[in-house]
């Protein structure tokens, strides 16, 4: 009993030595919980995790080409979940189809680089205001076709062989008209214009090649309308 004694003993005389030798060794005591047994409010609300999300790091630079804006799609429709790439198509979806109509309504900044700028637009009026042979290759090209396939008779081949290059002859002599009244008129309404004429021909006759409902952008003249 008497060796228990002395242990205790030993054991408060050097907790007291260490209490005069400085308190700062001495942990501090925890803050006192108030008497509801809440934790008291820290002075800011909790983040979201939108918020910490957001909070990560600097937002990745906008992609420079549409290979690496595709590739992105790519990367982040594997991280989402099923409604998520649902609502992502949906939203894409609705996204291209306003573009096209504003490129079909002849928005500048939605046009392709090819129908850009007032000449381009002033062939365009120019094409759309006559009326076009070469409308006709398409209807004419596939009605032939059809009755070639349709009727596989020597008699009919030797007929509809001669009929295709003379269709081809007559659109060939169209587009080059088209071509010499669109540059005439382009030189007339914008002398300093610098684009070489074969390829405002070349445009010009290609738009007059399809049918009128369905070149984009939508024609802004009628038929027989004065292009000025």
């Amino acid at each position: 009993m008497d060796l228990l004694g002395r242990k205790k003993a030993k054991e408060q005389t050097e907790h007291t030595d260490a209490l005069e030798a400085g308190a700062s060794d001495v942990p501090e005591e925890p803050a006192q919980t108030p008497a509801g047994g809440t934790t008291p409010p820290k002075g800011r609300p909790t983040p979201k995790r939108s918020e910490a999300a957001r909070r990560r790091g600097p937002v990745p630079p906008a992609p420079m080409t549409a290979a690496e804006a595709r590739r992105r799609r790519k990367e982040m429709r594997t991280k989402m979940s099923r409604e998520e790439r649902k609502a992502d198509r949906i939203a894409r979806r609705a996204e291209m189809t306003e573009r096209r109509e504003r490129m079909m309504a002849g928005e500048e900044a939605y046009l392709l680089p090819r129908d850009r700028g007032p000449i381009r637009g002033f062939v365009r009026d120019v094409v759309d205001s006559r009326r076009n042979v070469l409308g006709l290759f398409m209807p004419a090209a596939l009605g032939l076709i059809f009755v070639m396939l349709a009727v596989p008779s020597v008699q009919v081949q030797a007929f509809l062989s001669p009929a295709m290059l003379v269709l081809v002859l007559i659109m060939v002599i169209d587009g080059f008209i088209v071509g010499r009244k669109v540059n005439r008129l382009v030189d007339e309404k914008f002398p300093d214009n610098t684009e070489s004429g074969w390829r405002l021909g070349f445009y010009a006759a290609s738009r007059a090649s399809q049918i009128r409902r369905m070149r984009a952008p939508r024609p802004r003249v009628n038929r027989g309308d004065k292009v000025t």
